[in-house]
């Protein structure tokens, strides 16, 4: 008995150390959410409203004293081998950035805008649905039917690039470089940083090659499972994965499920939701959309949270605690995440916002998060 009394400890360290950096990030965040919401922010250090590339800065420090408690990051560009992400950040910063929050305690969430693989254009539609429509009309005009069939349809693509696809073997190209730079995010001590990866949000609208009017749920779901089952045959005990949809405002339960990967595949559900219209609109879209889900969150064991959010340009200065504050607090969200602060398009907290005092002022609740706080 005396013996088993003085191995038991040991054998608590042993098995605590055994635990993978997903599954110590995973209950790290379960505890977290019941403390209260994290802020968080893309591109924090890389620029602000009033400056850009500065080293050692940040709006959200330099207005509430702490860093973010999440920072976000984007790999878009990363796929083609691109020094540079679709935002003009070089990845060689991104990873510095990543690894330098992730040692002052903060957590990670990294997103994905892929150019089109078929089109070797942008992750937005629009312009190919256009040149596309150009193209095949022009042709048919001149009696060219049969090359007019031949012009690559931006609403295929996803079919092009899943398995069996024409463009699928570059795809598996594309995957390897996303995978090789999450496999290059190492601690101090070489270990895997754990990351909250979100690939292919927004899925419920069609501005994105993935989206919604641009392939079919069947489609989709094998683009996620293509996606995570290669990335996870390398990194699976380092990556905590989020599926997030856009902001609708009148969802149902069977059309939300209809393209959700699935309990096994999924760790955080979430949506982005900014504001572009009249604020009743969106609150009352944003109320409806996270009460559902909340009730989907609880019903299969996932986490919430707000994945992307904002007011472009701070038009109103009361916006966060009148406006958004409110809706947020009635559910159990863990992390929000405004977008970029651009000089000419800026979503999240700064100094230089119009919004700086009412954000101050509502960062001095105890349940509102940013990296020190995660820190205890």
């Amino acid at each position: 008995m005396l013996l088993l009394a003085v191995l038991l400890p040991a054998a608590v360290v042993s098995y605590a150390a055994k635990k993978t950096p997903r599954q110590q990030l995973l209950e790290r965040l379960a505890k977290i959410q019941k403390r209260g919401y994290m802020y968080g922010h893309q591109d924090d250090t890389f620029y602000g409203i009033t400056w850009d590339w500065d080293e050692g800065r940040s709006d959200t420090r330099e207005l509430v004293g702490d860093y973010p408690a999440v920072m976000g990051f984007d790999l878009g560009g990363i796929e083609r081998g691109d020094m540079k992400n679709l935002d003009s950040v070089p990845f060689t910063r991104i990873r510095q950035a990543i690894i330098d929050h992730h040692a002052r305690g903060g957590i990670i969430t990294i997103s994905w805008h892929p150019r089109n693989p078929m089109l070797a254009t942008t992750a937005w539609i629009e312009n190919d649905l256009k040149a596309y429509a150009e193209a095949t009309q022009a042709l048919k005009r001149i009696n060219q039917d049969e090359m007019a069939a031949r012009v690559p349809d931006p609403k295929h693509t996803v079919a092009a690039i899943i398995p069996g696809g024409e463009c699928h073997p570059q795809f598996v190209v594309w995957l390897k470089r996303v995978t090789d730079f999450l496999a290059s995010l190492k601690d101090s001590r070489g270990n895997n940083i754990p990351v909250i990866l979100r690939p292919w949000h927004e899925n419920n609208g069609s501005w994105f090659w993935w989206g919604q009017k641009n392939c079919t749920d069947k489609e989709f779901h094998a683009l996620w499972d293509m996606t995570q089952d290669y990335v996870n045959a390398s990194l699976k005990e380092s990556i905590v994965w989020a599926y997030s949809p856009n902001l609708q405002g009148n969802w149902t339960e069977e059309a939300w499920m209809a393209r959700y990967p699935g309990d096994e595949r999924v760790d955080v559900i979430g949506e982005d939701a900014y504001q572009w219209g009249t604020e009743e609109d969106f609150v009352k879209q944003f109320d409806a959309d996270l009460k559902l889900l909340d009730n989907i969150a609880k019903k299969h064991g996932k986490l919430l949270a707000v994945t992307e959010c904002g007011f472009q340009n701070s038009p109103d200065a009361t916006w966060w605690q009148r406006v958004f504050k409110p809706v947020i607090e009635k559910y159990p969200v863990l992390y929000f995440l405004p977008w970029r602060n651009y000089s000419k398009d800026h979503f999240g907290a700064s100094p230089a916002a119009t919004t700086a005092d009412d954000f101050k002022a509502w960062a001095k609740d105890k349940r509102f998060l940013f990296c020190k706080d995660i820190r205890k």
